[in-house]
């Protein structure tokens, strides 16, 4: 007799081993094994358990349940607690046992929940992987109180059999979600090699990597976040199947710091729920924060100075698997690089711009300015054999009117060449204004307040602003100096030139001017995010002050 005993087992044991490598869907391959289980041995119902770290259960496969636990979508497998849930929660469920009295049949006859086939007792086996505890399987049949030592031995063995195979399919699970994160990488890198391009500043790079990360990957979240002046900002947000650009400051100290956390660990970081919330909720994201149920950051590796950025995403998983945190460090390197490019394109524009600058000066220096000077040389000599005569030439005083025009052509035209090749700046932007206005017969006082490098296109800016302040005193001033001052604060550069000349009616603002030199100088302030007045009082003189904002990265 126990000859067929052990047959039968082996039997057993060899039926669940090939149903268990008949697919690689968890899901399927449980249902269909405890199924097969149950034909073999003689056991009418079963259900399985899986537990993860937390203690949260979930029963993921159930055959010939009775009536009383498939009630309102199997509520009572769903919800509750029962004996051996709790004794795998605490660590001492270590082998197959009996159970007496099963919780949840009690309250089904308790609460008349209906027809429990007569079952009141079942088995439990723990689901393991090697030391890993998965879960638990549980078994039952009518009026069956017990189960014997060779019952529990092959339901134990049936049990290891199928974690093993649980793991198995985890693991082969996970190497296809790595090969699928990684074939998105592929994906997404080569967009954002094209999308550099198009960028033409940082907030737009920032909105497009938001943009591409919600098309190749089925992450409902992420912002890109950016460290400027000591405080956190958000640059762009991907929510609701939708991009925005916040340009918030984090006012969260908690955000803050799971923020320094992830720069400090430079690399892929997993957030709780609780962090994953605290962060998406000064997003202000509609309907995503319902399903996030963690998150992961890693911070950006800008290798430009000053630069520290944090990517933030959002998974409705309960937490981010391993190939999550390498796909996302090889994402950061990927958009780090992406990021050098677009500050390299923005360098390779600048220079194209001053090369081309530095051509038309030589252009203009070589023809026009030399037509020019030579034809102010040939009035004057004409202009003198006209009145070199006792009797004055009726054409010596229009020659005399075409040497005065030419030489005023010609300043006009060294003062353009000096706006496009500005001779001096690289030794600073005062210096240049000083140089300026001594080639242009005025006098000027320079004075600086605070200690700052400022960034070449504010710089740029403001030369030529000082340049038309400078030519407008020449011209309409009627005094021989100037006054120009440079205050350089944390955020911001205001930018004067003064002078104590005739003045004019009072015009606070540039827009009740018709000067298009003037309405030049307000479009080149608030270019860059700043504004322009002009103050002229009759006697009393003009100033003129630009404030531009210094941008948080070049602080």
């Amino acid at each position: 007799m126990s000859e067929e005993v052990g047959m039968q087992e082996m039997v057993t044991l060899k039926t669940i081993a090939e149903t268990l490598n008949t697919s690689n869907d968890l899901n399927l391959m449980l249902d269909t094994v405890v199924g097969k289980l149950l034909e073999l041995t003689g056991l009418t119902a079963g259900w399985m358990f899986l537990i993860n770290e937390r203690g949260d259960y979930a029963c993921v496969s159930d055959y010939n349940l009775p009536p009383a636990l498939l009630r309102k979508d199997k509520e009572p497998m769903r919800t509750g607690t029962c004996w051996c849930v709790n004794r795998f929660r605490d660590g001492r469920l270590n082998h197959a046992v009996n159970i007496i009295n099963c919780k949840r049949l009690e309250d089904a006859v308790e609460f008349q929940w209906g027809d429990t086939h007569d079952i009141t007792h079942h088995a439990t086996v723990p689901l393991r992987s090697g030391d890993k505890m998965l879960g638990l399987l549980n078994v039952a049949a009518p009026a069956k109180e017990h189960f014997s030592d060779s019952e529990l031995a092959l339901l134990q063995g049936v049990a290891y059999q199928i974690g093993s195979a649980m793991d198995r399919m985890r693991l082969y699970r996970a190497e296809q979600q790595r090969a699928d994160l990684y074939a998105k990488l592929g994906e997404f890198s080569t967009a954002l090699g094209l999308a550099v391009n198009e960028c033409s500043n940082s907030d737009a790079f920032s909105v497009k990597v938001v943009q591409l990360l919600g098309q190749h990957y089925d992450w409902p979240f992420a912002a890109i976040i950016q460290q400027k002046n000591g405080m956190f900002v958000l640059q762009a947000v991907y929510a609701d199947d939708k991009v925005r650009t916040l340009s918030s400051a984090l006012v969260s100290s908690e955000a803050a710091n799971h923020m320094n956390r992830v720069i400090h660990s430079h690399r892929a970081t997993s957030l709780s729920a609780i962090e994953a919330a605290e962060i998406l909720s000064l997003c202000e994201p509609d309907q995503t924060m319902n399903s996030i149920a963690s998150g992961m950051a890693v911070s950006l590796p800008y290798h430009t100075p000053g630069e520290t950025g944090v990517l933030v995403i959002g998974i409705g998983t309960a937490g981010p698997v391993q190939a999550d945190l390498e796909v996302l460090e090889a994402l950061a390197e990927h958009i780090a690089a992406a990021w050098e490019s677009l500050k390299l394109a923005e360098n390779r524009r600048e220079l194209a711009r001053l090369e081309e600058r530095n051509r038309l000066a030589r252009d203009l220096h070589d023809s026009v300015n030399q037509i020019l000077f030579s034809l102010s040389l040939t009035a004057k000599g004409a202009e003198s054999m006209l009145t070199a005569s006792e009797q004055a030439h009726p054409a010596a005083e229009a020659m005399k009117d075409i040497r005065t025009l030419s030489q005023e052509a010609l300043k006009e035209m060294r003062a353009l060449i000096m706006q496009l090749r500005p001779a001096g700046l690289e030794a600073g932007l005062l210096h240049a204004l000083q140089e300026y206005g001594t080639s242009q017969g005025l006098q000027v006082v320079m004075n600086r307040t605070g200690i700052r490098s400022l960034p070449r296109n504010i710089e740029e800016a403001l030369w030529r602003i000082g340049q038309e302040a400078l030519n407008n005193i020449r011209k309409h001033a009627d005094v021989p100096s100037a006054e120009v001052s440079l205050k350089l604060s944390e955020h911001e550069v205001v930018f004067t030139v003064a002078d104590h000349g005739i003045g004019g009616a009072q015009r606070p603002k540039t827009s009740s001017g018709n000067s298009l030199g003037l309405s030049i100088m307000k479009e080149r302030a608030e270019s860059l995010g700043g504004r322009l007045e002009i103050v002229s009082s009759s006697r009393k003189g003009t100033t003129v002050t630009a404030v531009i904002p210094i941008p948080f990265e070049s602080v």
